[in-house]
């Protein structure tokens, strides 16, 4: 997506020579490393501004097409006329494709992982989950409407970046130059966001003891895992240049589909884990900070979706799913007999609770 992007801007400025990705790329990941390592308040505050540039300009491209008038969105209204032709492969194509959309959500259950570096975290962690998941929304919905009513079917899905491509055909030089800088910002905000959360998760599996101590450190002045975000550095710009120097865009949807199962993996668990709570501790034997309503439903939703997207994944990424189940399966073999001896049960379970129903 940057060197396309990059390449565009090229263009764009009159020199037709196509700009390598690697060096911006690699100082991109740089940059973002050095605001982690200096502390969460910065990380988290460029990261406000990035996104909620990036929205704006998503806010914009919409009201640049008048977006508001479905009569002036000709691709729109010839999907709308022929939903065969629109769907292909029929509703088994919008299953196949439910990976995807999940892929909008990931990292919003990361905030929590910025708890500790928080000011007022009951305040903080709550507000920036429910702040993320509406803005997602609806970016999300607008990037729908607005790729599927400029641009042809067939062509959004082989589309790298469709917002600034659907801002190419408004023929407004204004919302090119817009939605480039708006794509970029995304592009960064999203790299930011991986980088914090895979550091912070890196860190908080050290301290328990789940993998070696040393990553567990906190840095003295800047009170930041620093270790944890400096070895995931070259693992990071590994992930970001080999679909590159390989020229292989299969590979990136690989690395993206093993980032998504093993998140749907987590959200498997919690469905465990939110009955296996409700069961050990019922309602009126603790105080609850927050109850979740209508219990078990939301829980029982969270398993349906995943399921699905198990499924989805199955069909398009069959060989991905089977790879990355059979990885965790020997991790967790390996965890068991070797690593689980140096965790220290005893420094996990500090909460004030009550002996759990059945023991």
């Amino acid at each position: 997506m940057l060197g396309y992007l990059l390449t565009t801007m090229s263009r764009l400025l009159g020199n037709e020579e196509e700009l390598s990705a690697y060096p911006f790329a690699i100082l991109a990941i740089l940059l973002l490393a050095l605001l982690n390592y200096r502390g969460v308040l910065v990380t988290l505050s460029v990261n406000f501004v990035v996104t909620g540039f990036a929205f704006l300009t998503i806010i914009a491209l919409f009201l640049g097409m008048q977006g508001w008038n479905p009569g002036a969105a000709t691709e729109f209204n010839q999907l709308a006329s022929s939903m065969d032709s629109g769907l292909p492969y029929g509703w088994i194509g919008v299953i196949a494709a439910f990976q995807f959309g999940m892929w909008f959500y990931l990292g919003i259950e990361g905030t929590a992982q910025a708890a500790e570096e928080c000011r007022s975290p009951s305040r903080s962690i709550p507000l920036g989950s429910l702040a993320g998941i509406m803005t997602l929304i609806i970016a999300a919905t607008i990037t729908w409407y607005v790729s599927a009513a400029l641009l042809p079917w067939q062509y959004l899905g082989t589309a790298v970046t469709p917002l600034f491509d659907a801002a190419q055909l408004t023929g407004s030089g204004f919302l090119v130059w817009l939605l480039m800088l708006g794509t970029m910002a995304a592009t960064l905000a999203s790299a930011n966001g991986c980088i914090n959360d895979a550091s912070r998760a890196w860190f908080a599996m050290a301290r328990d003891r789940y993998l070696p101590e040393w990553f567990g450190a906190v840095h003295p002045m800047y009170r930041t895992p620093f270790r944890a975000i400096l070895f995931l550095v070259p693992v990071a710009i590994a992930f970001a240049i080999l679909p590159l120097l390989l020229d292989n865009p299969t590979l990136l949807a690989t690395v993206i589909t093993f980032s998504i199962l093993s998140g749907l993996l987590t959200y498997m668990f919690m469905v465990v884990n939110m009955m296996r709570f409700r069961q050990l501790w019922p309602m009126g034997s603790i105080h609850r900070a927050y109850t979740l309503p209508v219990h078990p439903l939301p829980a029982l939703v969270l398993g349906i979706l995943s399921a699905m997207v198990f499924f989805a994944t199955f069909l398009g990424y069959g060989t991905t799913l089977w790879s990355i189940l059979v990885f965790y399966l020997v991790a967790s073999v390996w965890f068991v007999l070797r690593r689980f001896q140096y965790v220290d049960r005893d420094t996990q379970f500090t909460a004030p609770l009550p002996r759990p129903r059945g023991y």
